[in-house]
This record gives structure tokens, C-alpha cells and sequence, in this order.
């Protein structure tokens, strides 16, 4: 027995005497709870609206006022045309559109007036309660202006994803979850193990230099992940349906410049962790759990607190999610997705420069 309370002291002091694990383990419980409490919200909010109306004659305008004053909807421009709601849906400057006839004001008068919703249905439960929040504000201001009774019938179009599979939603960002497990999370525990078990010096004492112990480490995880992205893109069409309406080959660039973002803070924890469990813990905290949180993968980002809206455009998978579902779902193209696939190259180039001069730094 004694020997067994040795042991466990023995244990227990290695523990508390590894400040760098000791600090994971503790602050993992408090991050996942904030971070979860915080970002795991079902309440749909800041709805961006675009209002078709041509008339803009007196009711029409009321309406719009209406919309625009509402808490959870935000209205972000009136346009006179039909065809100018298509590019605004796809490019994802706007989540409903209101579609209001030119004699809304002479139609309504008769209690005949019809109005048409469009939403982005990429996240169909966002978008049905955004449509929602739309149909409720008409029909409120319907019945408010029009003698206690709602006189405008609402019809519903859902774009993008018409039949509100949520596999649509789901699998494109399980793409960038997976990816981030193969490249970061393997890269980190594979060079840390090298300096756990001692191999890492016998690295160092052979005529290849750090940068090619690197990339020769991270080479085998870049293919891997590759094939990967193409294995996940077939399950997700031939398995669930989920459509590939843009380009497959600009799909593939974007999935390799992530992959490059995942290699390069792999290479950034691993310089830094003293063993594999650090290593572990730091990847699944600082890159696992923000992925599932804090990239739009699950949760909308509108729905978040105001002040915790801007933390999601430093997770490299927030751009790589929207890149993945504007092609795969939208059928848009580099001419809308330009900006998403710069912030990735621009991340890459920096990462991948931290995670060279940080392991140089650690080796000498």
C-alpha cells in the first residue's frame, strides 16, 4: 500500500511540476463552458432584409419602415428590380428578400395584396426562422393598417437549398472539421512526439536542415488531408446529395490553401508544446473547439453577442465554411469568393512563416 501512495505522489508531483499541461487542463473546462455558453445560441438575430419595391408608394414605404424598426431585422437596401435579388442572395449580403408587387397600395386597399419572401436557405433553420420573422412583421402590419384583420397573403421561395436538407448545412463544414483534425491536430502530436521520444536530435544531427525536417513531417499530412477532402466531397454527393453547383477545381485550390493554414499552426503548437499531450490539449482547444463554435459550422454567427462577432474572423475555418457552401450550394464563383480565398492565402503565408521562425527558435 505504501508503495501504491507512492506512486501516486510520484504521479501527482510530475503533474503539478509540468506548469504548461497542468494550465491546459485547467483552463480547457472554463474555455469550452464560456465558449459554448456564449456562442451556442437558437435565437436568430440582425436578419439582413432587401425590399423589392417599385411603387414605393405610400403603404409600400410604411411597410418597408416597419421591417426596418423591428429589433431582429435589418434592413440593408431597397431596389426597384426582381433580378437584383439573385446576386445579393448569392453573394450573402442579404438573408431575405421581400418582394413587394407594383400596386402593393391598390391591391391591399382591395384586401387582395400577395408579397413574396425569398430566403438564403445554405442554413435552413436560419433561414426558415428568418422567414418567419419576415411573415410575422408583414402580417402585424397588416392587421394594424388594415382593420384588424392581416389582407396580405405571404408566399415563400427558399433558394439554394428548396427542400431544407439540413445535410446541406451540415456537410460542407464537417469538410473543414475534418481537415483540421488530419492537418493540425496529427502535425502537432507528430513532431512533438519526435521531441518527446529524443528522435527529434537525432534529426537535427543529420545533414537534413530544420526547414526540410519540417516539410518532410508535414508532406505525408498535406497528401493525406487531399485525398480526404476528395473522399469527404464524394460521400457528401454521392451519399447525401449534397449538390457541387461552382467550380470543383477552385473547390480543391481553397481546400489546399486551408489545408496549408492547418499544417502551419500545427507546426506552431508543436514548436511550442514539450510533449504530445500539450500538444493534444492546445490543438483541440485552440483550433477543434473554435471550428465547432465559432466558425458558423453549426451555430449562425449573427445569432452570437455583438461582442463576440468579430473573434470568428480569426478562425481560419469561418472562411474556409463559407467558401466551401458558396461553391458547393450558391454556384458562386472567384468573383464573389475572391475575398474569403485572399484571407486564407494571407493567413497561410503567416502561419506558415510563425510556424518556420518559431520552430528554428525552439531548435536553437
Amino acid at each position: 500500500m505504501s508503495a501504491f501512495r507512492s506512486f501516486v505522489v510520484k504521479e501527482t508531483r510530475h503533474i503539478l511540476r509540468d506548469r504548461q499541461t497542468l494550465a491546459v487542463l485547467l483552463l480547457m473546462p472554463v474555455a469550452m463552458v464560456l465558449l459554448f455558453g456564449y456562442a451556442i445560441r437558437t435565437d436568430v438575430e440582425d436578419v439582413r432584409v432587401l425590399v423589392v419595391d417599385a411603387a414605393r408608394d405610400a403603404r409600400s414605404t410604411d411597410l418597408t419602415r416597419a421591417l426596418a424598426s423591428t429589433h431582429a431585422l435589418r434592413l440593408v437596401g431597397v431596389v426597384g428590380g426582381v433580378p437584383q435579388v439573385e446576386p445579393a442572395l448569392r453573394a450573402g449580403e442579404a438573408d431575405v428578400a421581400l418582394l413587394l408587387p407594383s400596386d402593393f397600395a391598390r391591391r391591399f386597399a382591395r384586401g387582395t395584396a400577395e408579397v413574396l419572401i425569398v430566403s438564403d436557405g445554405a442554413n435552413a433553420n436560419y433561414a426558415a426562422t428568418a422567414e418567419s420573422y419576415v411573415r410575422t412583421v408583414v402580417q402585424q402590419w397588416a392587421a394594424q393598417n388594415g382593420g384588424g384583420a392581416p389582407v396580405v397573403r405571404t408566399a415563400t421561395r427558399m433558394r439554394f437549398n428548396p427542400t431544407l436538407a439540413s445535410q446541406n448545412l451540415f456537410v460542407p463544414g464537417l469538410l473543414a472539421f475534418v481537415l483540421t483534425l488530419v492537418s493540425a491536430l496529427m502535425t502537432a502530436i507528430s513532431i512533438a512526439k519526435e521531441k518527446e521520444t529524443g528522435t527529434m536530435e537525432v534529426l537535427l544531427v543529420s545533414p537534413l536542415r530544420p526547414l526540410q525536417i519540417v516539410v518532410g513531417k508535414v508532406a505525408p499530412y498535406l497528401g493525406l488531408a487531399f485525398v480526404n477532402a476528395l473522399t469527404a466531397l464524394g460521400v457528401a454527393f454521392v451519399v447525401f446529395g449534397v449538390p457541387v453547383r461552382g467550380s470543383l477545381t477552385l473547390l480543391l485550390v481553397a481546400s489546399l490553401v486551408y489545408v496549408l493554414v492547418s499544417l502551419a499552426l500545427g507546426v506552431l503548437i508543436s514548436s511550442r508544446a514539450p510533449d504530445q499531450r500539450t500538444a493534444m490539449m492546445a490543438a483541440l482547444l485552440g483550433l477543434l473547439l473554435p471550428t465547432l463554435a465559432l466558425s458558423g459550422f453549426i451555430f449562425p454567427i449573427a445569432s452570437m453577442p455583438g461582442w463576440l462577432q468579430p473573434v470568428p474572423n480569426v478562425v481560419p475555418a469561418t472562411w474556409y465554411i463559407l467558401v466551401v457552401r458558396g461553391i458547393m450550394l450558391k454556384g458562386v464563383g472567384l468573383a464573389v469568393l475572391w475575398k474569403e480565398i485572399a484571407v486564407l492565402c494571407a493567413m497561410a503565408v503567416v502561419l506558415l512563416a510563425a510556424g518556420a521562425r518559431s520552430f528554428n527558435d525552439r531548435i536553437e
